[in-house]
């Protein structure tokens, strides 16, 4: 198994927790928007579905904060001790997608304004 991460290779370990983070659907992150529209237009179809879609966004929060305590935390096993952390260019080439994490999830306008104009043909189906 592995653990321990955030000991040996920290910056890797960071960007892990907040890409999981950011997956379960955290506040101010890209994956909240997209669970809540997903949540409040299950809600207006299918009021009785939304409990479904609840609980299945809470299990997969759980189960990724079970994954990165594990992950993240905990003893590192000595066959990963040669682990080396991210370079700078790896850093580099992460840094625009932890922006656009952060711009979708505190200002996601822009981003369904592009699709917006295929919703109706879409509900005309």
């Amino acid at each position: 198994l592995l653990g321990g991460l955030a000991h040996r290779i920290p910056v890797y370990a960071t960007l892990l927790a907040f890409f999981a983070l950011a997956s379960l659907g955290l506040p101010g992150l890209a994956g909240f928007v997209g669970e809540f529209l997903i949540l409040i237009g299950v809600f207006a179809a299918a009021p009785a579905f939304a409990v479904g879609v609840a609980v299945g966004i809470v299990l997969g929060a759980a189960y990724l904060l079970w994954m990165v305590q594990r992950v993240i935390f905990g003893t590192l096993p000595e066959k990963y001790a040669g682990l080396s952390d991210l370079s700078a260019l790896e850093v580099l080439a992460l840094a625009p997608l932890v922006v656009l994490t952060i711009w979708v999830g505190v200002a996601p306008r822009p981003f369904l304004q592009v699709i917006e104009s295929a919703i109706p043909t879409l509900l005309s189906r």
